[in-house]
């Protein structure tokens, strides 16, 4: 049979998806599902699967360090087969670093997936994950930066709630560990905003830790946010999820302020910013201007791109690279109050009953 142009084009294509043994899936724009599914909630002897899904681990103390502190947590720890594999500054080759992944979610005996640390490079596998896998054997994903790609991906492709929390090399003090612990294990439905710094006790009014209010009100919808550089570089991908009523937050480290105009501009003309019921700018990191007396300064920016959206919005929430990483659940229904910079879970992140087969 003679195959006209198109038709051999979709041949082909259908053949190299299927010659990846871990089934590469090509593109298509539009494919995120309506349908959301909760992991069920850990408890104390879980299993967790370390893994290096974008930079490189070269010390292997390190997965020692993570590992006194999964146990810490009361569970136990599994290492990935490629956790130390390297591949320049990358954990491992895309296939590898996938097939990590893969083979955790379709492993019975692990409930949680922990990455070791960020970096560069969780992009690069997306198209190489079993998401009818992940989707049949809903577990707890958690990570910050470079894991916006893996957390927003899994959750536009699968509808499962993932998680913007600690990597194992974050501090696990005492605070973090104490959110990590209520929204994972106990499943509670959580009121967060700002903490007071310790060196304002005493003081008249909040010097650090001021939330600043770019327009006042109230909003709920879906939670849906994470690094911005991330999620900028995300768009035009089949892999970010429809921000359609969402409340988008972010946050970022290390970038001038024309870039963070620039990222936001990218968000703008996609139409992102545009769908949103709220927005939430965090900390941004060692973000300073450049241009000196030219420069506008990162609230200046942010009210330019925002204010005209006429919806609750601020910035300030502690909610970035920082000491203490605040778990937050990627696709659950919250209430935001601009105002007062607070965020309210309407519902639990996970399963909490169990049920009878």
């Amino acid at each position: 049979m003679k195959l006209n142009r198109r038709q051999f084009l979709t041949v082909s294509l259908a053949s190299l998806a299927s010659f990846s043994p871990l089934g590469y899936s090509f593109p298509t724009l539009g494919t995120t599902t309506n349908s959301t599914i909760k992991p069920r909630r850990l408890k104390t002897g879980n299993g967790v699967g370390l893994i290096s899904p974008a930079g490189a681990t070269f010390l292997p103390e390190e997965v020692e360090i993570v590992q006194d502190a999964v146990k810490a947590l009361g569970m136990t720890p599994y290492l990935a087969p490629n956790l130390l594999a390297r591949y320049g500054y990358l954990g491992g080759t895309d296939l590898h670093r996938a097939a990590d992944i893969n083979q955790f979610f379709a492993d019975g005996k692990i409930s949680m997936l922990l990455p070791i640390r960020g970096g560069w490079g969780c992009a690069r596998i997306l198209p190489y994950l079993d998401y009818q896998v992940i989707r049949r054997n809903p577990k707890v994903l958690v990570g910050f930066s470079d894991l916006t790609a893996l957390n927003l991906a899994i959750y536009a492709k699968t509808g499962l709630i993932t998680f913007h929390g600690p990597n194992g090399l974050t501090s696990w003090r005492a605070e973090q560990v104490n959110w990590f612990r209520r929204v994972l294990f106990a499943g509670e439905k959580l009121n967060f905003g700002n903490e007071a710094d310790p060196d304002d006790r005493g003081r008249l009014m909040r010097i650090k830790n001021r939330v600043q209010t770019i327009t006042h009100g109230k909003a709920r919808g879906r939670l849906v946010g994470g690094n911005l550089s991330v999620i900028s570089a995300m768009v035009g991908s089949a892999y970010l999820p429809s921000f359609e009523g969402a409340i988008l937050f972010v946050e970022d480290v290390g970038e001038s302020i024309y870039r963070i105009d620039r990222m936001l501009t990218h968000l703008k003309l996609a139409g992102i910013l545009q769908n949103l019921r709220g927005f939430i700018f965090g900390q941004c990191t060692d973000c300073a201007p450049d241009g000196g007396y030219a420069s506008l300064t990162l609230k200046e920016v942010v009210r330019d791109h925002v204010q005209p959206l006429a919806i609750p919005a601020c910035m300030g929430l502690q909610i970035g690279h920082l000491e203490n990483i605040v778990t937050l659940p990627i696709g659950i229904e919250v209430e935001m109050d601009a105002t007062s910079g607070t965020i309210v879970m309407l519902d639990s992140a996970v399963v909490t009953q169990t049920t009878s087969s």
